[in-house]
């Protein structure tokens, strides 16, 4: 079944029919779910609804664009959160200079609280990287995430980039993106990354792809990604299903 590594199903955007929306789920070929925190709030959203299904996990962390107010005593209670049977990852964390705030030093400095941390817990970690490729691997090598393991969420980077970080033994999230008009540099990767270091991810309720793009965005419309990487890679998208669902076991450490 599809494995749908990375949402966001807190959001106020599903407020009205999360529940209904969840529970439909497993009729329609998804088999788990990865809620993300991305910040103090969603990551006590994540950790209740993957308390209230059992086919959702939760991970806890803090997205880069949040960090400004983060101080120690919440690396702390983060720690406290990963004894949770259902927390299987640390994430989002990392660095966005799309808008630039708050400023580098900021971000650069929670990023590598965070990578450590999940060292500490021996949880893989969610990497968030736009407009951020040299600082990020910078950070990343001087840390050694090799050792720590995870996946770079919603890939956007070159083919020379990609082939970095699954050489580091990453993992790459692809989602709707894939499937955009202006996608040729991902297409590449895609094409050229063995399916093996991919993994199916929404980031809903973003990123939706086409042919429903510009609306809400839900793991049910990973199966246009998966058709596009079926096409991409000339096998079938059952093919596609069954290799990134390992690979998103692997990537998770489930047994």
């Amino acid at each position: 079944m599809i494995f749908d590594t990375h949402a966001h199903y807190e959001d106020e955007r599903f407020d009205e029919d999360r529940d209904e929306l969840l529970m439909s789920m497993k009729d329609k070929g998804i088999g788990r779910i990865v809620e993300v925190g991305a910040g103090i709030s969603s990551t006590k959203g994540a950790i209740e609804i993957a308390g209230k299904y059992d086919f959702v996990y939760a991970s806890v962390g803090v997205h880069p664009s949040e960090t400004a107010e983060l101080c120690d005593k919440d690396i702390e209670w983060l720690k406290s959160l990963t004894s949770n049977e259902k927390v299987v990852a640390v994430g989002e964390i990392g660095l966005d200079y799309y808008y630039d705030e708050p400023e580098r030093d900021i971000q650069k400095k929670w990023f590598e609280a965070q990578l450590e941390l999940a060292r500490e817990v021996k949880l893989p970690v969610i990497i968030h990287s736009r407009d951020a490729a040299e600082d990020t691997l910078r950070i990343m090598k001087a840390h050694h995430a090799e050792d720590i393991g995870g996946v770079i969420h919603c890939f956007s980077y070159s083919m020379e980039i990609a082939k970095i970080y699954t050489d580091m033994g990453f993992y790459l999230g692809i989602g709707g993106a894939l499937t955009f008009n202006n996608s040729k540099k991902l297409v590449k990767v895609v094409e050229n990354i063995p399916l093996e270091r991919l993994v199916l991810e929404t980031d809903a309720p973003y990123l939706t792809p086409v042919p429903n793009r510009g609306k809400r965005n839900s793991s049910l419309n990973l199966k246009y990604v998966v058709e596009k990487i079926a096409g991409l890679k000339g096998i079938s998208e059952e093919e596609v299903i069954r290799v990134t669902e390992e690979n998103a076991e692997k990537l998770y450490r489930m047994g």
